[in-house]
């Protein structure tokens, strides 16, 4: 059942023992959802030392409610199905893909810009999972914005905080109180101050997965805390939430998290079905591990313990059968339905991918997903990464993003922008949840080309002997008729080939007549690293001429086969 976000009630008193006793539960069993580690982060989560009182810090949730379901005592990372060869999804280890991408990102955005702070994903990951179950199970699109809105309850001092309306129902449609906002529950009057573009649109939305996850980030980073000592990663969830059992319930899931978890398809995560608010439902605890109270050998007044009652074994209850499926008239059943399983994971784009440095790649990867019948199929996640040295991005800037199939079972991603870095890479794609082989796409940035180069002006080129030319050469490179920027080019003053030559040889650097200067004043009669400008023009410097007299020439090449030959003439002044 879908959490009810917009119906929470009153917080209750109950969640607090649940959670303490089946934190103590894991404790007690040694199972695999405590870490038990000596490095200051292991430490932080599973130390039994006293944490600190809340804070009188404004709490970014506005202390709204929260889930307290807690991880299963099984491994964070299942082994894949051995007759499907696929992880399961829809269980408490999960993580929606793309929200899974949200927290990498933005923990890995602040290893650079708060690289003190030592803020691992899994942090993310805990908070994410109390506040709203990863963003209801992973229910958001290709951008990463939940698919509806995920709202707290109205903070108006009615078993909650009363905070008056701070962003005139802009985030939390409502004028008159605010309410947390989110994947990341956070009120307005925060995101006003902590807000964040986590995608790269120029936008910060508190209902875009990427956008709460960097705020989230940058939030526990605050007042220069250190997440990696225990006291500041108390404090910095605290923050959060100024509640005891929140900060236990978080850094057990932080637990979990840190030994391991896998990526499942959005949309497909696990709902949680007990929040603080209430004390009691339908729904079945996450936990089936029964926790058992131990009784002391002798009580404090000195006397003997009672002897525990003795109690009967309850009688096995019979397996349930399973039920009959319906009969069709003429005495045939309907097979119960199937969910059908991805078996095919193709290629349907381009299959190289190239582009000029700083410009579109020609082609588009594109994968395919159908079933075992051949059938295409629809809203299954694709994971499309660039994998490699190189600096091209999808749009936004991302290195990697995640796109379900349409109803014809194909997912494009998004365009790719190429860098300035020349050079191939790789990008693959992926099938969330499944082990069929990944699709890979060999892509190349190529530098810049001008396949013609003409002069800028008619300005003449000459000089007197031992003196400076007049004018300087300025040309303009163009590919395809379209302005050539950014192209390299070189400068050669060459020797007039002799009469009959061949003209694909390559010219002689000539040693006399026009040169330029380097940077100590020195001759120099070759330029190389040279480059056009945003409009395809290049302004050579400036150049000189020695005592020889007569026409010299001025050879001008740039990438991708743009040449030019300039006339220099030096003679005396009449």
């Amino acid at each position: 059942m879908a959490p009810h976000m917009g119906r929470r009630l009153r917080k209750g008193a109950g969640t607090t023992a649940v959670a303490a006793l089946a934190v103590a539960a894991l404790s007690a069993s040694q199972a695999p959802g405590i870490v038990h580690a000596s490095t200051p982060t292991d430490q932080a989560a599973s130390d039994a030392t006293p944490v600190p009182t809340p804070s009188a810090e404004a709490p970014a949730s506005g202390n709204s409610p929260y889930y307290t379901d807690l991880p299963p005592l099984v491994s964070p990372t299942p082994p894949p199905n051995a007759s499907t060869g696929t992880l399961p999804t829809g269980d408490q280890q999960g993580i929606p893909a793309t929200v899974l991408d949200a927290y990498k990102k933005a923990a890995a955005t602040l290893a650079t810009d708060r690289p003190n702070c030592h803020l691992p994903w899994e942090l993310l990951g805990g908070i994410g999972k109390v506040e709203s179950g990863h963003a209801n199970g992973g229910r958001v699109d290709v951008n990463g914005t939940t698919l509806t809105p995920i709202l707290g309850p109205v903070l108006n001092g009615a078993g909650f905080a009363n905070i008056t309306d701070t962003d005139g129902g802009a985030y939390d449609g409502d004028k008159v109180h605010d309410r947390a906002v989110g994947p990341m529950q956070f009120i307005p009057s925060t995101w006003a101050s902590s807000g964040r573009d986590g995608n790269g649109d120029g936008v910060k939305d508190p209902n875009n997965v990427y956008d709460a996850a960097l705020a989230a980030g940058f939030y526990l980073c605050g007042n220069g805390r250190d997440v990696a000592v225990k006291a500041d990663l108390d404090k910095a969830i605290l923050s959060y939430n100024q509640s005891q059992e929140y900060l236990t319930t978080v850094t057990t899931w932080f637990d979990f998290y840190r030994r391991g978890t896998h990526e499942v398809p959005d949309g497909t995560g696990s709902l949680p079905s007990h929040r603080s608010d209430r004390t009691s439902g339908s729904h079945t605890p996450a936990r089936q591990t029964p926790i058992t109270p131990i009784t002391p050998t002798t009580p404090p007044s000195g006397k003997p313990a009672p002897k525990p009652p003795v109690t009967k074994p309850k009688p096995p209850v019979p397996p349930v059968k399973p039920p009959v499926p319906p009969t069709k008239p003429g005495g045939d059943t309907t097979p119960p339905p199937t969910v059908p399983r991805a078996t095919t994971f193709e290629n349907t784009g381009a299959k190289e991918l190239t582009a000029f440095a700083g410009g579109a790649f020609g082609g588009q990867p594109t994968a395919r997903v159908k079933d075992a019948s051949g059938k295409a199929m629809a809203k299954v996640s694709v994971k499309f990464e660039i994998v490699g040295d190189t600096d091209t991005r999808f749009a936004g800037g991302a290195t990697s993003v995640t796109v379900p199939t349409a109803a014809d079972g194909t997912a494009a991603a998004p365009a790719l922008k190429a860098g300035e870095k020349t050079g191939t890479f790789t990008v693959r794609a992926t099938l969330a949840g499944s082990a069929l082989s990944a699709i890979e796409w060999k892509a190349t940035v190529v530098a810049r080309q001008a396949d013609v180069l003409v002069r800028a002006d008619d300005k003449a080129l000459t000089a007197t002997p031992s003196g400076e030319f007049t004018n300087q050469v300025s040309v303009k490179a163009t590919y395809k008729n379209g302005v050539a920027s950014g192209v390299a080019a070189s400068a050669t003053m060459i020797v007039t080939p002799a009469a009959g030559a061949d003209p694909k040889a390559a010219p002689k650097v000539s040693d006399k007549g026009p040169y330029f200067k380097d940077a100590k004043g020195n001759p120099v009669r070759e330029l190389k690293d040279l480059k056009t400008d945003a409009n395809g023009v290049l302004v050579l410097p400036k150049m000189y001429a020695d005592a020889q007299t007569g026409t010299f020439l001025l050879r001008l090449t740039t990438e991708g086969g743009g040449t030019l030959t300039v006339e220099l003439k030096v003679a005396a002044a009449s």
